[in-house]
């Protein structure tokens, strides 16, 4: 098969994949972000966070319809709100998810699981029952639509271009709460050692109710970014759990670093491998990969380092 092509054509096909590569990425890290948070900080396996990255897609979706019928003077910066209140709204269902049900299974890995399963498909069968079944797509702004033009044979959608620059954007900015403020402070001392956090003054109870909103805003702006690259389903964020489970157990549970790490790889290996093999044959091989390294290093590429 590489036979057929001259080397112009495979540093094209190789490029092209690689930014493809990229796009992925970038809906991967940010979907692997929210989880981290959630699994790598407070032991909590969340089966619904499709769902909250699904519910940020619906929300650009009415924001999109909204704009179209009553603001479309407005309409080129829509995507700004969209994102804002996709953050909002899947954070606040987030809180409320802790609050009502996460709050009384800490320490129960597989009853979350359990749980948080049976939560995804009720909101599923709620986005179903709204939305209907069938996938809906929003309109881009004028100036999201097109491609760059980098040689002849090489042209990168600005859209892609967006969604990197919003996922670089995140990460900084989670970076930055999770290591340089007073919140992340608390964060990583609940982590570390929730009674003696909680002997101190710090109220745990409130910081594990933000820190799971704080991860379900984070996947509810992957869903306003997955709505450029892909139609909203009830079921669409199931597509997506499974690797974003495997990006943070790859990368360390509660590493960021590993996080990106895992997230670039994973995502360029597979990207890289669909052009030659079937989709479903890519995922297999990067699978046995993965595992093929986990079996020799089962803590994930990086581990945080704690003081004994």
């Amino acid at each position: 098969m590489l036979g057929d092509y001259s080397l112009g054509d495979l540093g094209a096909i190789f490029a092209m994949q690689g930014f493809a590569g990229l796009i992925l990425f970038s809906v991967y890290l940010l979907m692997a972000l929210g989880l981290a948070i959630i699994f790598g900080q407070m032991g909590v396996i969340n089966m619904a966070h499709g769902e909250f990255m699904i519910l940020g897609a619906y929300v650009t979706y009415l924001c999109s319809n909204f704009f179209q019928a009553y603001l479309p003077f407005l309409f080129p910066a829509y995507f700004f709100v969209a994102m804002g209140l996709a953050f909002l709204a899947s954070g606040a269902m987030g809180m409320l998810v802790e609050w009502s049900l996460i709050r009384f299974l800490y320490k129960r890995p597989l009853d979350t699981l359990l749980a948080t399963w049976g939560l995804s498909l009720m909101m599923q069968q709620a986005y179903r029952s709204i939305f209907g079944a069938r996938e809906v797509g929003v309109e881009l702004p004028s100036w999201l639509i097109g491609s760059v033009q980098v040689t002849d044979t090489i042209e990168i959608p600005i859209n892609g271009l967006f969604v990197m620059g919003v996922t670089i954007l995140i990460t900084i900015s989670v970076a930055l709460l999770i290591f340089r403020s007073r919140f992340g402070q608390q964060v990583r001392a609940v982590m570390s050692n929730r009674a003696m956090a909680g002997a101190v003054g710090i109220d745990t109870e409130k910081v594990d109710r933000y820190t799971f909103g704080l991860g379900c805003g984070i996947a509810g702006i992957a869903g306003s970014a997955f709505t450029m690259i892909g139609s909203t389903g009830p079921t669409s964020g199931q597509l997506y759990i499974v690797d974003t489970f495997l990006i943070v157990v790859f990368g360390g549970a509660a590493s960021l670093l590993g996080t990106i790490a895992s997230a670039f790889s994973i995502s360029q290996t597979q990207s890289t491998l669909e052009f030659f093999l079937s989709g479903s044959m890519a995922k297999v091989l990067t699978l046995l990969a993965v595992v093929g390294i986990l079996m020799l290093r089962p803590q994930g590429l990086f581990t945080l380092k704690v003081r004994r």
